[in-house]
């Protein structure tokens, strides 16, 4: 059963707050027990709620699944807004971006989307691919930011596909993963890739 409300607290702040946490543990049990261990009355006892507060605040299991998606999403979306590309070398350039984007990458409600998303792809619905594209359009702009004289799409996919890859290693371990020399590798392809390119244009 959930706590009754503190004093000062009021009713709204309550509920964001059993809402929040009752997300925040549906992402740990995915993360440190998989997919399958996150049926209903799984998260209920790990969250200490009932499953009258889970039916009030999301509906059912597979809404609270896809609140998650929702809630990772948006943190994705968020944090590649906030990139800030310095106007200088492109190894700089480059740098900002896959250093940026790797921690909304790795953060665990991105993770546990992902895996969600893996699980449920068969019976993925039209709104959840609405978010796919809506996703995937935001990094190409993103692209399209770091090589303003070219389209960037291109770019764009290869920067995600592998921060997407390198999520898996994480998602599979259960100690912090150091993705730090595989990005490195990242930016220097990418680096010489766009270099070797722009030489190219000019003859």
């Amino acid at each position: 059963m959930t706590a009754p409300t503190r004093r000062g607290e009021t009713r709204q702040q309550r509920g964001d707050e059993t809402r929040a946490v009752i997300i925040a543990e549906t992402v740990a049990c995915i993360l440190e027990e998989g997919f399958g261990a996150a049926s209903a009355k799984h998260i209920t006892e790990r969250a200490n709620v009932s499953w009258g507060a889970i039916q009030y605040h999301f509906g059912d299991r597979d809404q609270l699944l896809m609140a998650v998606v929702d809630q990772g999403f948006a943190g994705l979306q968020h944090r590649l807004a906030d990139i800030d590309i310095p106007n200088g070398p492109l190894r700089e350039r480059v740098s900002a971006v896959v250093e940026a984007a790797w921690p909304a990458f790795s953060e665990s409600t991105s993770m546990a989307a992902v895996e969600i998303l893996v699980a449920t792809r068969v019976s993925r619905n039209n709104e959840l691919n609405c978010h796919l594209v809506e996703m995937n359009d935001g990094l190409n702009a993103l692209g399209a930011r770091l090589v303003p004289e070219r389209d960037g799409t291109d770019i764009a996919d290869l920067i995600w596909a592998c921060l997407r890859g390198l999520m898996l290693p994480q998602m599979m371990s259960a100690v912090p993963y150091d993705s730090s020399r595989q990005r490195q590798t990242l930016i220097d392809v990418l680096t010489l890739y766009l270099s070797a390119e722009s030489i190219f244009d000019r003859r």
